[in-house]
């Protein structure tokens, strides 16, 4: 079952790129949600699928490889998919909520900063949930405006 933790956990191994395996993994994500055109309440299952299987993964390689390992990036898939959800489906959005998403994945805003503190998978997967959110809601307005 470690096995399984790894291959989900590290968002299909897109967490072992050396440098920069957060944005890696958001990238990867984003591919997959380009490459796969379902309606938003199918991506919103899957996300809520992913986000279990990172609670259980991620909790499984932070006990091997310590506190939030880099390599988990489970977290930023699930991220990247919300920010995305109930969103018009092209290319700007998608380049558009990937950048906002890294931005607010490396700033933190309050509480994601402080949600990181939550043991094992939870605080691993709960700050990139917060930041999807705000990265939701900011493109939301954005769409909504200059529609």
């Amino acid at each position: 079952m470690k096995k399984v933790a790894y291959i989900f956990g590290t968002g299909l191994g897109s967490g072992y790129v050396p440098v920069a395996p957060g944005t890696a993994g958001s990238l990867a994500a984003l591919l997959i949600y380009y490459m796969i055109p379902l309606p938003d309440s199918c991506w919103l299952l899957i996300t809520a699928i992913f986000f279990l299987l990172g609670l259980w993964s991620s909790s499984v390689i932070e006990k091997e490889l310590g506190k939030d390992p880099s390599r988990v990036v489970i977290d930023e898939w699930v991220g990247q998919w919300l920010t995305l959800l109930f969103l018009p489906r092209s290319t700007l959005t998608m380049l558009t909520g990937f950048f906002l998403f890294r931005v607010l994945d490396i700033i933190k805003p309050f509480p994601a900063q402080k949600s990181q503190q939550l043991k094992g998978g939870l605080g691993i997967m709960i700050d990139d949930v917060i930041v999807a959110l705000y990265g939701n809601i900011v493109l939301q307005i954005i769409f909504r405006f200059h529609s």
